[in-house]
């Protein structure tokens, strides 16, 4: 496992370290605007399953993925519908994750077998500058085996997981708080599935 911090070392040199892991198929631990996540390339279907070992998480239980921008987002999911727009406009970059149907090169196991896959451009945070920066859709599941509280600091994620984590990018204590709110809008009206930072008009 290698440690990364913004304090020691040049972001170039962060991002930079990041892809080579990601590339690999290895897993990197990163800060959201609430808490650490576990990234890994979303259409890279071994490091998807790598991931779920991991955290222990059940296969029926989708991960969720940020990206930087809209034209990475139309390279996972089928379309766009136009009740999504307003959502995005208003909410991105934000805590709001909307759910798709996903595109083919989408594993099942991220999915959760629902064909649906739930995205967001995230904002202000570490997690923007990784999603943004490299140009790969990346999954922001929390970092923490299932049933157990969200890592807040790198050394939560070290407790959590050792060398099953190949990279950290340290930031410090993220600042917890809500999840982003998840809203699905392959239905119409679209339908809250969880409720979170942000209450959508929509």
């Amino acid at each position: 496992m290698r440690i990364l911090s913004f304090e020691r070392n040049n972001p170039e040199q962060i991002r930079s370290e990041a892809l080579r892991v990601l590339e690999k198929g290895g897993i990197v631990a990163y800060a959201t605007e609430s808490f650490y996540a576990l990234g890994v390339p979303a259409t890279d279907e071994e490091a998807v399953k790598r991931l779920f070992e991991l955290k222990r998480r059940p296969a029926e239980k989708p991960l969720p993925v940020i990206i930087g921008d809209i034209a990475a987002l139309k390279s996972i999911v089928k379309d766009i519908p136009d009740r999504a727009g307003g959502l995005m406009e208003k909410y991105w970059p934000g805590p709001l994750t909307i759910v798709f149907h996903a595109a083919d090169n989408i594993p099942a196991l991220l999915t959760g077998g629902t064909g649906k896959v739930a995205a967001r451009i995230p904002g202000e945070s570490t997690a923007l500058f990784l999603a943004g920066g490299l140009r790969l859709p990346l999954t922001a599941t929390s970092a923490n085996p299932s049933s157990q509280p969200p890592a807040e600091t790198p050394g939560q994620v070290m407790d959590y997981f050792g060398d099953g984590v190949d990279l950290i990018i340290d930031t410090g204590r993220s600042p917890g708080g809500r999840p982003s709110t998840i809203i699905d809008v392959t239905v119409d009206p679209p339908r809250i599935l969880r409720a979170g930072s942000v209450s959508p008009d929509y």
